[in-house]
């Protein structure tokens, strides 16, 4: 069975009274894709920015990633380290092309320079199946699952051991969610571990190997995909009465 490659272990986030996220413990292996689901309001979302440190840590609780600990250390370390992530606004830069924005993640990010900026800029935009006839439009003028694309390349672009989406599929449509689908097999297939957020339960049922879902800042079930979703406390959540 392959290692952890992230562990969290009782993470905690306190907003004054408010505990948004309570004693949350899981590990993702390496090379898997590990899915999160919740309704809105269970914690997903700051349970990503106490991983990253973006805007925030955690107020307890220990994150391990390649066995070090990160609960602690800045995000541009935690990036550089090998842990990439997109967010559940589109980030984007009107004014820049989409090469230019890629190339943003390359050297303010990575750390890249010159022509290694040039050349992983390109394979990023690659791997994300970004037409080059697009690579010098600019970002507003791009779809929305086009802004998806950049995202995600953007994040790729350090080549990161884990890459963590939140929310991707959020207003694609579906045949666009299926095109979303491919890229994230894809992506996986070279080695990269994801960690993915979503709503859209039909994307984390076929690319998830592992789902967990949350409720309340709490993890309520993890484990096959399949079977989590058909588990009478996930229905009561989604269904009956959950946060909003």
């Amino acid at each position: 069975m392959p290692d952890p490659i992230l562990t969290l272990s009782g993470v905690t986030k306190t907003f004054g009274g408010l505990t948004a996220v309570k004693d949350v413990s899981f590990s993702v292996m390496q090379g898997e894709i590990f899915g999160v689901a919740g309704p809105n309001g269970s914690g997903k979302s700051t349970m990503f920015n106490c991983i990253t440190g973006i805007p925030f840590g955690p107020t307890g609780g220990e994150i391990r990633f390649k066995g070090q600990r990160i609960d602690k250390a800045r995000p541009h370390d935690i990036f550089r380290a090998g842990l990439s992530r997109t967010f559940q606004k589109d980030a984007e830069f009107p004014d820049l092309t989409a090469r230019e924005t890629v190339a943003l993640g390359g050297h303010y990010g990575a750390g890249l320079r010159g022509q290694h900026t040039r050349d992983a800029v390109e394979e990023a935009l690659d791997l994300c199946q970004f037409e080059p006839a697009r690579r010098d439009m600019q970002t507003a003028d791009l779809s929305v699952y086009g802004k998806k694309q950049l995202m995600i390349a953007s994040a790729l672009v350090a080549k990161p051991d884990i890459l963590m989406l939140d929310e991707p599929a959020s207003g694609l449509t579906r045949p666009e969610i299926a095109a979303l689908d491919d890229l994230l097999i894809k992506v996986n297939a070279i080695g990269v571990t994801i960690l993915i957020i979503e709503h859209v339960l039909g994307l984390l049922l076929s690319v998830s190997q592992r789902l967990l879902v949350l409720n309340n800042g709490a993890v309520l079930t993890e484990g096959d995909p399949k079977t989590v979703i058909r588990d009478e406390r996930v229905v009561e959540a989604y269904i009956g009465g959950a946060a909003a």
